[in-house]
């Protein structure tokens, strides 16, 4: 299969909303009161979890085709730990991203343990959200 591309465009609204366009679509995106933001959407570090949640629903339901087992629906809790010290410029002790990533998979299925832990090994494997936190992705930003 050859390669897709995906992109967005985004612009700030104030110093800590931002609306990104996604093809037809809009997405903003905000800070906490607590972090100097107006509270007005989820943070960017919880649309990060949210796209990790989404991604392996997608690839959860692919795999379960694919193994022919009956997925009625999946219920899925990502968290994510992380120190804002480095973000608010007071310190660069700590990394700025996530200390770790937790998440629970909770399928709705007749399916054995012995099939769910295969399924959940391919969803491991197979969610490119998963792939880029988990791997070094390069990363290239220029100013223009």
């Amino acid at each position: 299969m050859a390669d897709i591309s995906f992109r967005v465009k985004a612009h700030s609204e104030n110093p800590t909303k931002t609306v990104v366009k996604s093809g037809e679509f809009e997405i903003i995106i905000d800070e906490p009161a607590s972090l100097g933001g107006t509270n007005h959407a989820a943070s960017p570090v919880e649309y990060l979890l949210g796209a990790y949640a989404g991604c392996l629903n997608v690839v959860g339901h692919v795999v379960a085709n694919e193994m022919n087992f009956k997925l009625k629906g999946i219920s899925i809790e990502v968290a994510g730990r992380l120190n804002p010290a480095r973000l608010m410029g007071q310190s660069n002790e700590e990394r700025a991203g996530f200390k770790e990533i937790k998440v629970k998979i909770i399928p709705d299925t007749d399916a054995s343990p012995e099939i769910l832990t295969k399924w959940l090994e391919q969803m491991k494997s197979r969610c490119p959200i998963g792939d880029n936190l988990a791997n070094t992705t390069p990363v290239k930003i220029e100013l223009k």
